[in-house]
C-alpha cells in the first residue's frame, strides 16, 4: 500500500488495512493463553513465578501467563548485558545500524501482529494500535539512520597550533554501558522499542522492563530483538512489579544509565537517585503532562472541536500528552460546546476489537475506579459536567473497564485543574483576554504538549509564549497529540521531562552517549 501510517493518517485508511487486522487478531486470538518467560542472555529464562494476566476488553478474557522477576533475575540480566557491553561497543557504526535495521523490518514484517496483541492488551483501538506498532519500527529505522548520518559522533577537530610537532585532536562520544528502559504501560512497545533502539545503535546495552499491566508487549519486542540476530547479553527483557524489579534495576551497581516514562513522582525518584551515589548517571525521564488548549474568537470551531475531541479522548485520555485543559474564548464558548457535546455523543464505545468502536476500555480496575472518584469530585465540588460521567455497565461492556467521555465546565480554584487524571476527562474555562488565558495555559509544574485554534496571525503570539515542549496550532487532527517519529520531535519542558531534548529529534542520541576528548601527539 502507498498510504503511509502515522498518527496524523490514521483517520482514514484504506479497507485493506482493517483486512490484514482483523487476519491478524483472527491469529493472535487463537494462540492466546500461553505462558511467557523473560528474556536474559540471549535465552528464554523460565521464572519462579507467573501471573495470568487478561484483556481490559473482557476481564474473562486470558492473554497468557507472564514471567514476574525477581532479584535474581534482575541481577543476571544486568550481569549478562554487562559482559556483552565492550563487544557490542567494539561493533563498527554500520554493523550496529544494520542491526537495528532489521529489528524493524522483522517489525514491520509483523505489525498486524503486534498490534493486535496491542488491541488485546492495553485496549486501544486497531488504529491506535497500529500507529504504536509502526512507529517503533520508525524509531528502529530512524536512529540507525541518525546515528550513519552523524558519523557515530566521531570528530576530527583542528591540530594543536604548535610548529614542529603534529597533535591531532578529535571529540568522541561513546556510551555508557548497560542502559536500563522502564516502559509504561500506554505505548508499552513504542516507549520501550524507541529507548532500546537509541540506547542499543549508541552502543549500550540494555535491560527492558515492560510495566505491570502489560508484559505482553515487552515480550514481542523480545522476540524481534533476539530474531534480528544480536549477540546474547546486549538486549534483556524483564517483567514483574515497580515496587520489586524497577527498584532492583535502579539500584543495581552496574545500571550506567535509565530511561524512564511514567508519573512525575518515580521520575523525580529516579532522577535524584541518579544524581546520588559516587558519581551522578544520566537518567531521561519523561513524566506526563497536564496539557492545554486555548481557543480564540478566531477559531474556525469545527476544526477546534474535532482536534479537541481526538486528543482529549483517544485511548481515553491515557496519553501523557492527552489534552486536559481548555480555555475557550467567552465568545464562543457556547457554540464549541454545541459542536463538543454532538461530537461525544457520537463517540462509539465497546469492544476495541470491533471496527466500529472508537473508545475501548481505561486499562485497568484501578483507573476504573479512579473515573468514578474524579466524577464525584467534580460534581461534589461545583464543576457542571456537560457531557459523559458515567461507568457502563450494561451487557458485555459490564465485563472490561468503560466509561464515557467526559467534558466539564468547572472554576478555576478545582484542585482537578492541577491533576494528571490519565483519563478521558477534560476541563472547560470561559476566558475573555488572551494574556490571561495563557497565564492559565502556562499555570502547571508540566509542560508536555499545548494546541492552540485562532486566526493565522495568532500563532506566533502562541508558540512564543506557550511554556510546552511540543506544540500544534490549528491542527484536526489532534490539539494536543500525534507526534511521529521524523515529523514531530516529542519532549516536555518543566515536570514533563528532565533533559530539554525531545524523543526522534536532532538531539535524542547524544544523550545515550558521552565525550571524550583525544590528542594524540605524533
Amino acid at each position: 500500500m502507498s498510504f503511509r501510517l502515522t498518527y496524523a493518517t490514521m483517520f482514514n485508511p484504506p479497507e485493506a488495512m482493517h483486512e490484514r487486522f482483523e487476519a491478524a487478531m483472527a491469529r493472535v486470538s487463537a494462540d492466546l493463553g500461553r505462558r511467557h518467560e523473560l528474556f536474559i542472555n540471549g535465552e528464554d529464562r523460565p521464572a519462579a513465578n507467573h501471573a495470568q494476566r487478561r484483556s481490559p476488553i473482557d476481564s474473562a478474557l486470558s492473554l497468557g501467563e507472564f514471567a514476574l522477576a525477581n532479584a535474581g533475575d534482575v541481577d543476571s540480566a544486568m550481569r549478562a548485558a554487562h559482559a556483552a557491553f565492550p563487544a557490542w561497543r567494539a561493533l563498527p557504526v554500520a554493523e550496529r545500524a544494520r542491526l537495528m535495521r532489521k529489528v524493524g523490518d522483522l517489525m514491520e514484517e509483523r505489525v498486524y501482529d503486534i498490534a493486535a496483541a496491542l488491541t488485546l492488551e492495553v485496549g486501544k483501538n486497531r488504529m491506535e494500535a497500529l500507529g504504536e506498532a509502526q512507529e517503533t519500527v520508525d524509531f528502529f529505522h530512524y536512529y540507525a539512520d541518525d546515528y550513519e548520518q552523524n558519523a557515530g559522533y566521531d570528530r576530527p577537530l583542528p591540530n594543536d597550533p604548535l610548529e614542529g610537532t603534529v597533535s591531532r585532536n578529535r571529540s568522541v562520544m561513546r556510551p555508557h554501558g548497560v542502559w536500563v528502559v522502564i516502559a509504561p504501560f500506554n505505548f508499552p512497545f513504542a516507549l520501550a522499542g524507541g529507548p532500546v533502539a537509541a540506547a542499543l545503535v549508541t552502543g549500550n546495552t540494555v535491560v527492558v522492563k515492560a510495566a505491570s499491566d502489560t508484559p505482553w508487549s515487552g515480550r514481542l519486542l523480545a522476540d524481534c530483538i533476539r530474531d534480528a540476530g544480536l549477540p546474547p547479553g546486549v538486549f534483556n527483557y524483564v517483567s514483574g512489579s515497580g515496587r520489586e524489579v524497577g527498584e532492583a534495576l535502579a539500584q543495581h551497581p552496574l545500571t550506567a544509565g535509565i530511561t524512564f516514562t511514567g508519573s512525575v513522582g518515580v521520575g523525580m525518584q529516579l532522577l535524584r537517585q541518579m544524581a546520588g551515589g559516587a558519581y551522578p548517571r544520566p537518567c531521561i525521564a519523561e513524566m506526563g503532562g497536564k496539557n492545554p488548549c486555548i481557543v480564540t474568537e478566531n477559531a474556525d470551531l469545527e476544526r477546534a472541536a474535532t482536534g479537541i475531541v481526538r486528543s482529549a479522548f483517544g485511548m481515553g485520555g491515557q496519553k501523557c500528552s492527552a489534552l486536559s485543559r481548555l480555555y475557550v474564548h467567552d465568545s464562543v464558548a457556547d457554540q464549541l460546546i454545541g459542536l463538543l457535546r454532538g461530537k461525544i455523543e457520537a463517540i462509539r464505545i465497546g469492544d476495541a476489537r470491533s471496527r466500529e468502536n472508537w473508545l475501548g476500555p481505561v486499562i485497568n480496575d484501578s483507573a476504573y475506579g479512579n473515573y468514578a472518584h474524579y466524577m464525584q469530585q467534580l460534581q461534589s465540588d461545583g464543576a457542571t459536567v456537560v457531557a459523559g460521567g458515567r461507568q457502563l455497565r450494561d451487557g458485555d461492556l459490564a465485563r472490561g473497564y468503560y466509561v464515557e467521555p467526559v467534558l466539564a465546565e468547572a472554576d478555576l480554584a478545582h484542585p482537578l485543574w492541577k491533576q494528571e487524571m490519565f483519563l478521558p476527562i477534560v476541563m472547560l474555562h470561559r476566558y475573555r483576554d488572551r494574556e490571561h488565558a495563557m497565564r492559565l495555559a502556562n499555570d502547571t509544574d508540566m509542560g508536555l504538549t499545548a494546541g492552540f485554534y485562532g486566526g493565522s496571525d495568532e500563532v506566533p503570539w502562541f508558540q512564543d509564549r506557550i511554556e510546552a515542549g511540543v506544540t500544534y496550532a490549528n491542527r484536526p487532527q489532534g490539539a494536543t497529540t500525534g507526534a511521529w517519529p521524523g515529523y514531530q520531535p516529542f519532549g516536555g519542558w518543566k515536570g514533563s521531562g528532565s533533559t530539554g531534548k525531545a524523543i526522534a529529534s536532532f538531539y535524542y542520541l547524544q544523550q545515550y552517549l558521552r565525550e571524550q576528548s583525544r590528542t594524540v601527539v605524533e
